[in-house]
């Protein structure tokens, strides 16, 4: 009788208890989100990705990006007004160039203020993201970083300046082909860029700045902190609210088996009350 007593127990403490409280932090951050919505009057998505999650075996596992994400922000936006301000929380190292830039579109186009919350860090695609914002909500020690291309596991300005110094004759032709990938790469995020920019900026000052972020001046992982982006003309604010940061705290490091995007599932026909 106690050794079937002991099995019930560790069946309880191994598969019961995790998904209970999985459950639990999963309507603790919707009652935070819902809590903060109200209070902003908008409508909250959030976008977090830990940089690294220890999985079952111990082994570290690296979270970007995706298209999966990019559905489902879509979705958020879509079930959201075109009257209700949409804020998104984002913690990312970054990810799969077509997904940030269908995100960023999105939000470009969303006809009330979008405002991008950059708790810690927006890295890469995280960044191109919050170019598409009203304004950038940022902690006074959170980062952005440049958006220059990557190919492969080498920066595209890279590639190009390697094949610009040397002879066409001295360089591989799997080097010339990756220098012409590189080339389009450059050229096509810098227009995204560009136009996400001009309608807020001006002509002139979007290409200064889409220049700036996708020449490969910096490495791929330089941190621009709040007073560099507003130096650089972008719309930052750093008086960000104690409410909106204690949401970071309900998606902890091994948060496994989370959704990465989150967001009260339900249209917002006006601003929430």
């Amino acid at each position: 009788m106690g050794s079937s007593n002991s099995w019930f127990l560790l069946f309880i403490f191994f598969f019961i208890y995790p998904q209970l409280r999985q459950q639990i932090l999963h309507w603790r951050r919707i009652t935070a989100l819902r809590a903060c919505e109200k209070r902003r009057k908008t409508r909250i998505i959030t976008l977090i990705h830990r940089q690294e999650s220890v999985g079952f075996f111990g082994m570290f596992s690296r979270n970007f990006i995706n298209i999966e994400d990019s559905e489902e922000v879509l979705r958020a936006i879509r079930l959201t007004s075109e009257g209700t301000p949409i804020d998104l929380i984002i913690h990312t190292p970054g990810g799969l160039l077509l997904a940030a830039e269908q995100i960023a579109y999105a939000l470009k186009k969303h006809p009330a203020k979008v405002t991008v919350v950059v708790p810690h860090y927006a890295m890469s695609g995280g960044t191109l993201i919050a170019l598409a914002a009203d304004e950038i909500l940022m902690d006074k020690h959170a980062v952005l970083g440049p958006v220059d291309p990557q190919i492969g596991q080498y920066p595209a300005a890279s590639i190009l300046r390697a094949v610009e110094e040397k002879p066409v004759s001295e360089v591989e032709d799997t080097t010339l082909i990756l220098a012409d990938v590189s080339r389009k790469a450059v050229k096509q995020t810098r227009s995204f860029v560009f136009n996400l920019l001009k309608d807020r900026m001006g002509d002139e000052k979007a290409t200064e700045l889409a220049l700036v972020l996708t020449e490969g001046r910096w490495t791929h992982d330089y941190p621009i902190t709040a007073e560099e982006a507003q130096a650089l003309g972008l719309p930052v604010n750093t008086d960000l609210s104690s409410q909106v940061c204690n949401i970071m705290k309900l998606y902890p490091q091994s948060g496994i088996g989370r959704p990465s995007v989150q967001y009260v599932p339900i249209p917002y026909p006006s601003a929430p009350d």
